[in-house]
């Protein structure tokens, strides 16, 4: 499979059946895959959904080659978030720095790839989509729970540590988990960085190097399987270098990342 053809597509969801294939995409990796699970979720038809999926903006990755969809992202603005009571990633962090900060925020969710189009330029048509509908609705601040799989804090400790270090959101944009569980589990001076790294999923590292921070606490989804961290992305401090990743390759092409 040629991945880097112009047979790829992004698109916004526009009607039912559009959100119903980001669903079962969904399905296919955060159910499937990687045994998460929900109380929307709909096992007969194979749909992961949630009450929150009518508020948000969806983009669809299509190989036009088979016509189907194989990569997704859903994107909540402030004003989407007003209607639908709050942000998605409020359940589990304490966002009222970021709220009350006065910026225009983006929150983003589900990013996922079909496995066979990881290692490509796949993440590349869907991060300069998300470059795109940035600058068009003047975003500030990116934001969304990012995911390390399992629930087992013990092999996460390095990564952990290493992002509570290193990356800690400034004080007044940083969220706070809501049920708390410390990052600060191994001294800076014990950390094996090259564990912490190889152990950070290829997403949040790509948010990194863009300039993003985490948020203080992670957060286990016990019925996703996951570990969170919030992830923020202060689009006013992105350089011009840091910029052009949007048009680059994530390391593995991003399996799941944001929830």
């Amino acid at each position: 499979m040629n991945d880097g053809s112009p047979a790829f597509q992004v698109t916004l969801a526009k009607t039912s059946a559009d959100l119903r294939a980001a669903q079962a995409l969904r399905y296919d990796v955060f159910v499937a895959e990687l045994g998460g699970g929900g109380e929307m979720v709909d096992h007969d038809a194979g749909l992961e959904q949630d009450r929150f999926d009518v508020f948000f903006d969806h983009l669809l990755l299509w190989d036009l080659t088979r016509d189907a969809v194989v990569g997704v992202y859903r994107l909540l603005r402030s004003d989407q978030a007003q209607r639908a009571g709050q942000f998605y990633s409020e359940d589990e962090y304490d966002l009222s720095k970021l709220t009350g900060s006065g910026r225009k925020l983006l929150e983003l969710g589900r990013s996922c790839l079909l496995p066979e189009y990881r290692g490509g330029t796949a993440m590349f048509h869907l991060w300069s989509a998300l470059a795109a509908y940035v600058a068009d609705h003047k975003i500030d601040v990116l934001f969304g729970v990012a995911s390390f799989h399992g629930t087992d804090i013990g092999p996460l400790a390095n990564a952990l540590s290493m992002l509570h270090h290193n990356h800690l959101a400034p004080q007044e944009l940083r969220p706070v988990a809501r049920v708390y569980q410390p990052m600060d589990l191994v001294p800076a001076s014990e950390l094996e960085r090259r564990k912490a790294m190889l152990d950070t999923p290829a997403l949040i590292k790509a948010y990194l190097r863009l300039g993003g921070c985490v948020g203080d606490g992670a957060y286990i989804d016990h019925d996703f399987n996951t570990t969170d961290v919030c992830l923020v992305l202060d689009t006013a401090r992105m350089n011009e270098r840091q910029r052009r990743i949007y048009g680059a390759r994530p390391e593995n092409g991003a399996g799941p990342g944001m929830k």
